[in-house]
């Protein structure tokens, strides 16, 4: 999958964007949450939107998201208010017991994530409640940060390929690059000097080879593997170099002997 580069947005290109961006579906926290770290996010970082044709204007779809920092959902939110809609997230439980944080999250009508609980998969049912009320979603298939060691997408859990195929809404794979320059993992901000923030958005993943067929473990493989394909070949685009043939498992990884000096 080819796409442009995008350009970082002039001030004039974002003056615009902070008039006419989404509000409408916030909530109040959340909608609150989102005025104040606008200014931060768009202007602390030079930040480039490329592909937001492709985000549905109504109905639910999947927004699925590589993830290589922290900073990644408020930029994909960015990206996603700047093309009409406002994004439901996926996170975990956890942010739901911090005070205030849990009020923005609840607000906003996102979903928690039990993960370690019998609840876990209550989160996957209120995705798919979202998106038969036509709501976006966004969704980091990875579960957490990229652990591969050059920054690409790895192997991926196979919970997007089952809401998508359950829905039979669009996924529209989308790239995050630069985010982890301005904060990387397990370390501070790096504000300065003023790093580049790239998402981009491609057109919807072709699942039809899965969509009419049995939902064995081997077709929701199948198709979280082709949505993961689709962001990896965004991200390559942006970073113009090629990914490893095979996406770094982190399962395998961990089990796999060390190297002999």
């Amino acid at each position: 999958m080819a796409a442009p580069v995008p350009r970082p947005m002039t001030v004039r290109e974002i003056l615009a964007l902070s008039v006419t961006r989404r509000r409408h579906g916030s909530g109040f926290w959340f909608g609150v949450a989102i005025a104040a770290l606008w200014p931060f996010t768009m202007f602390g970082a030079r930040v480039a939107f490329g592909g937001g044709e492709h985000v549905p204007q109504t109905g639910g779809a999947l927004l699925a998201c590589n993830h290589v920092s922290d900073v990644d959902p408020i930029y994909d939110v960015a990206f996603a208010i700047s093309h009409g809609r406002m994004p439901r997230f996926l996170a975990k439980a956890e942010l739901w017991t911090i005070p205030v944080v849990r009020s923005v999250m609840a607000g906003g009508g996102h979903i928690p994530v039990h993960r370690t609980s019998l609840r876990a998969a209550d989160a996957y049912k209120e995705a798919i409640e979202a998106l038969r009320r036509g709501e976006i979603v966004v969704f980091y298939p990875e579960g957490t940060l990229t652990a591969d060691p050059a920054g690409w997408p790895m192997k991926a859990k196979n919970g997007i390929g089952r809401i998508a195929l359950v829905t039979g809404v669009p996924v529209i794979p989308v790239a995050n690059w630069g985010t982890q320059d301005l904060l990387p993992p397990e370390r501070r901000p790096r504000p300065f000097p003023r790093k580049t923030v790239q998402v981009v958005a491609g057109p919807p993943v072709d699942l039809s080879r899965w969509v009419n067929g049995p939902r064995t473990r081997t077709a929701l493989d199948g198709a979280t593997g082709a949505i993961m394909a689709d962001i990896t070949a965004l991200v390559a685009g942006i970073r113009g170099e090629e990914p490893s043939p095979v996406p770094f498992d982190p399962a395998v990884a961990a089990v796999a002997p060390p190297l002999e000096a």
